[in-house]
């Protein structure tokens, strides 16, 4: 029985996965793997559109491979693959924004939110990035597609330039539905609890990292931001930082955030930061010794990618061919004679 197909991606803009990259993306994949096909990518071509070292992108690739198979993921079950080692993905986006519109582009929130920050600097590459993480998409004629809610409308330009293609051209594309993550997934900063936790944040204190040594992550839950009352429940809207250490501390041991705020009702915020602390070292340290045996064997990912790239490029390569007709390009004979 044929498996239905899912795709996401992460990107390895930092030298670690962080918390809520893995409870909010990363544990959903690991499961997801058994009952999908699933492929499984580091988009390193999103990562150019704001400034970056090049060997710190590519130590960062490789780096974040390890971390996904010391979580894992497992290349017998999925595939693993780097965005630019598939050709037709950026082919793919050249296709697609050309029947994408100047104000559709220009709506998208991400765009507006990162082109206030970097101004002039602001790239064509970062405009455009919707394109290309549509092209990440239809490539593989993905049916699912794990999503969080700041990447839906993302999703749903990828779903309209599908349709718009189809319609156009004639059925090519699946039209690929989301698969949003579950609720109290999303995890927040520490430091700034009304903000989700992410690599771009002001600071690090607020942003848990699954390679942090043991004492670096205490520190950082022991000085999480709650508030001043003492009480301890569950309630997002008036106690921020209290809950998301509340959900995190669920999402961590398998029980409910109200369950956790019964358990240390009465004890004040240190006792459960404490252990809080103590739980996720629990987690991390295994998941950091794996990843070092893997970072100790580099072969084997160089291997893991190419391989999982190799299905990549084939999958890809015939979305691109039937594409390619559907446009009207002129067929290259002449690529089997010089391959």
């Amino acid at each position: 029985m044929t498996r239905p197909r899912l795709i996401s991606g992460i990107q390895a803009t930092g030298s670690s996965i962080h918390l809520g990259n893995y409870l909010g993306a990363i544990k959903q994949w690991v499961q997801l793997q058994q009952d999908y096909e699933a492929l499984y990518f580091i988009p390193d071509q999103h990562s150019i559109t704001t400034p970056i070292d090049p060997a710190q992108l590519r130590e960062n690739t490789l780096r974040y491979v390890a971390q996904l198979l010391a979580l894992g993921l497992d290349p017998e079950q999925c595939t693993i693959f780097v965005q630019s080692h598939v050709p037709a993905n950026a082919q793919l986006a050249w296709v697609l924004s050309c029947l994408t519109g100047f104000g559709e582009a220009s709506r998208m929130t991400q765009f507006k939110d990162k082109s206030d920050k970097q101004g002039e600097q602001t790239s064509v590459g970062l405009f455009t990035y919707p394109c290309l993480m549509a092209a990440d998409i239809l490539a593989y004629q993905a049916e699912l597609v794990p999503v969080g809610e700041d990447q839906s409308q993302h999703l749903e330009l990828t779903r309209n330039l599908a349709e718009r293609f189809n319609h156009r051209f004639g059925e090519t594309f699946v039209v690929p539905k989301a698969r949003l993550v579950k609720a109290g997934a999303r995890v927040y900063d520490l430091r700034e609890p009304t903000k989700k936790m992410s690599k771009s944040a002001s600071s690090e204190s607020g942003i848990v990292q699954l390679m942090d040594e043991p004492k670096v992550s205490a520190k950082k839950f022991r000085s999480a931001v709650t508030d001043n009352d003492g009480e301890v429940r569950f309630d997002p809207a008036q106690k921020p930082g209290l809950s998301n250490l509340l959900a995190i501390f669920a999402a961590l041991t398998g029980a409910t955030a109200e369950e956790v705020a019964r358990k240390y009702q009465g004890g004040g915020y240190g006792a459960l930061k404490t252990d809080l602390a103590d739980a996720f070292v629990e987690f991390a340290a295994p998941v950091r010794e794996r990843t070092l045996g893997w970072l100790d064997n580099r072969a084997a990912l160089h291997r893991i990618v190419a391989e999982g790239g190799e299905r990549a490029r084939e999958i890809a390569g015939a979305t691109l061919a039937r594409v390619y007709d559907a446009v009207g390009f002129l067929p290259d004979h002449g690529r089997s004679e010089r391959s």
